[in-house]
């Protein structure tokens, strides 16, 4: 008899859950820069010395502009981005995952053309790149190339860095071999596979010599 609540037979999400747990990986994003500003904000509170003082500015500026780079990009993954049956320039998303994943330590090199996709098939590609992301977790490069053309349009990201790696469990959730865990780094995996079924696609993340490759084909 199969243990019922073993992880590969785990129980999905309902939407309730989902979106709870959507929202919880948003939040996770956001609370390090949010953070950072509160910190610069008390530090100008306290009257500081001069440099002491432009020290806060520049942390300030620099958490504003994470954090707003992180909730375009978020709104973009994970929100509606327009309506039901919308479609998304391509260049709008290269321009939202430069400002969401580069940050000196990872880069990316985009191969796509710039073209108008519909919504749920720019929302897979961002979020394979935070699934490639998390593969390389030292930084390196993503390499973003596509899979046919036109709307029809799939993509592969190529995932290289010192100790690139497969994340736990992650294939597993991308294949649906394995349930979602109820906390927000599963969720994002999960909702991938989602957004790519709903494109009528398969998500596959395998090694490929040194480096990470996430399809969707």
């Amino acid at each position: 008899m199969s243990d019922a609540s073993s992880p590969a037979t785990a129980t999905a999400p309902d939407m309730l859950e989902l979106a709870a747990l959507l929202c919880s990986r948003v939040c996770h994003d956001l609370i390090s820069p949010v953070g950072a500003i509160v910190n610069g904000l008390e530090v100008l509170d306290d009257d500081p010395k001069p440099e002491d003082r432009e020290f806060a500015l520049d942390l300030i500026r620099k958490s504003a502009k994470t954090a707003s780079a992180r909730l375009q990009f978020c709104r973009l993954a994970f929100g509606a981005a327009g309506s039901s049956g919308a479609q998304i320039d391509l260049g709008d998303a290269q321009t939202m995952a430069r400002g969401h994943i580069e940050d000196g330590k990872c880069a990316i090199t985009w191969n796509l053309p710039r073209l108008l996709l519909p919504k749920n098939r720019v929302k897979l590609l961002l979020n394979m790149l935070v699934v490639a992301q998390h593969t390389i977790p030292r930084g390196g490069m993503l390499t973003v190339d596509p899979i046919g053309e036109g709307e029809t349009m799939s993509f592969r990201i190529t995932a290289t860095g010192h100790n690139a790696r497969l994340p736990q469990n992650i294939s597993e959730l991308l294949s649906g071999e394995r349930g979602p865990a109820a906390d927000a780094h599963a969720i994002q995996p999960y909702y991938t596979r989602l957004l790519a079924e709903a494109c009528g696609l398969t998500v596959k993340l395998a090694p490929e010599g040194e480096a990470i490759i996430v399809t969707a084909s």
